[in-house]
């Protein structure tokens, strides 16, 4: 059995032991899927001890089951200071690309908080046009405890959207793999083409769209 990491507070910690108190965690969702907006979590965690055992549950969100993220990221938003969501649609990932895009989802996470952080903890990304400290955590969700925290937000987040895009654009199995490249979305672009909600830069949905201009100047 693969025992299965849990995130601690060691760069909350150190970061608070500074005299940095709000530390915002951030992470996305949906950032490889082929349908979909990209979502990004913010949490502030509060500076209490018991923090860890209050949030045991939580890591990475990808390794939690669907039953395992929904329970904590109730617990979460009970727990934290403060936390937001934020999104960036299909259209904008089109538009910018998806590093881009991620990083106008966080900074829309960040402007739903309640309290102003002072420092970022960021998964593997860091925001050039945000003013603050910020450290760019390669792996962060699973390391720490803030990050893994964002993580869920944004994954739950995101998964309810497009649970809900399943009943709009039946067929395509959003309710099942959320817009990701898995053997069925691949079978059902294949039979159907692409829907409003595809990100038509991505290359195995582009495909489709290239085809069907080129059928048109037939």
């Amino acid at each position: 059995m693969i025992r299965r990491q849990s995130p601690d507070l060691h760069f909350e910690i150190s970061t608070w032991q500074s005299g940095l108190e709000r530390l915002a965690g951030l992470d996305e969702a949906g950032r490889g899927a082929w349908a979909g907006p990209v979502s990004a979590g913010a949490v502030i965690l509060p500076a209490e001890s018991g923090l860890t055992a209050a949030l045991a549950g939580v890591r990475d969100s990808k390794q939690m089951t669907p039953a395992e993220r929904a329970r904590w990221a109730a617990v979460i938003k009970e727990t934290a200071l403060s936390w937001g969501v934020g999104m960036a649609s299909h259209e904008e990932v089109d538009q910018l690309g998806i590093v881009p895009a991620t990083r106008l989802a966080m900074r829309r996470a960040l402007e739903q908080l309640t309290a102003p952080p002072e420092a970022l903890l960021i998964d593997a990304l860091q925001l050039p046009e945000i003013d603050l400290p910020q450290s760019a955590i390669l792996h962060g969700d699973a390391l720490c405890l803030s990050i893994a925290a964002a993580s869920v937000l944004a994954k739950t987040a995101r998964d309810a959207l497009m649970t809900a895009m399943d009943a709009i654009y039946p067929n395509y199995g959003f309710a099942r793999h959320k817009g990701y490249g898995t053997s069925s979305h691949r079978a059902a672009l294949e039979q159907l083409g692409p829907c409003e909600i595809h990100r038509r830069s991505f290359a195995p949905v582009r495909k489709h769209f290239e085809s069907s201009k080129n059928q048109a100047f037939r």
